[in-house]
């Protein structure tokens, strides 16, 4: 059942990233002349990522919080991480956003040439070069009032346990004073975990829920290690409060 199910969501994707990319060209072309931020494809990024989410009938997202995020500010979004469907769920946020995301992924057919479109930010891990240059890509989207989005444990966690962060959106906020805005995720990882391969499972309910965020006012430090442990904290609580609800995951 699961192999069944499986290849309707793939084939069913397949087909409609398809068929949404004639439009995502056309929308680039144009912005060659009127649209230097890529607005137009951006928020078609998140009309595909909203309907790749409603169109299949094995999972369910609960979107939490969305009030909180101000649509004029750029954040530092820092959210949690289970799964690949966190980057196509992430678009019932409904916000403008790039992210930065590991450069084999742009080697993909189609939807790496459409993350180009968009302005996403390539990362080769382990080259410090590449590292810099990600980092002057972000200031430039924050700059531009467009929020970058940074996986803080750096890979998929195999347990649902929020890992350890790394420094480097921690970096970010102390060098640019931009708020840093953290997300929580949960779930996907029971849909398609990290060592799953492509066989999606059980119909699960997702979680999505925005935290406060936190604006550079209240960092009160300028070490990002203690600005990524004290966040690291909230966020490990606020997990643990969402996850003890009363009928969480029902």
């Amino acid at each position: 059942m699961n192999i069944l199910k499986s290849l309707w969501v793939w084939l069913s994707s397949i087909t409609f990233v398809l068929l949404a990319f004639p439009v995502a060209l056309t929308l680039w072309l144009l912005s060659l002349v009127f649209d230097r931020k890529r607005l137009m494809n951006n928020r078609w990024m998140v009309i595909q990522g909203i309907v790749l989410t409603k169109m299949s009938p094995f999972w369910k997202v609960i979107t939490e919080g969305r009030e909180k995020i101000d649509q004029n500010q750029a954040y530092i979004i820092v959210p949690t991480h289970q799964s690949m469907l966190d980057i196509v769920f992430f678009n019932m946020l409904r916000h403008r956003l790039r992210w930065v995301s590991k450069i084999e992924v742009f080697r993909v057919p189609v939807l790496g040439w459409e993350m180009k479109m968009v302005k996403y930010i390539e990362l080769v891990r382990g080259n410090k070069s590449s590292v810099i240059k990600m980092m002057e890509k972000c200031v430039e989207s924050l700059q531009d009032g467009i929020s970058v989005v940074l996986f803080p444990e750096g890979t998929r966690s195999l347990t649902g346990a929020i890992g350890k962060f790394k420094t480097g959106a921690f970096q970010l906020a102390v060098k640019t004073d931009k708020p840093l805005l953290p997300v929580l995720i949960d779930g996907t990882g029971g849909i398609l975990p990290k060592k799953g391969g492509v066989i999606f499972r059980n119909r699960r309910i997702v979680r999505i829920r925005v935290l406060d965020p936190i604006f550079p006012g209240q960092f009160g430090t300028g070490d990002p290690e203690e600005l990524a442990v004290r966040v690291h904290s909230i966020m490990v609580a606020a997990m643990d409060e969402m996850r003890s609800e009363p009928g969480y995951g029902r």
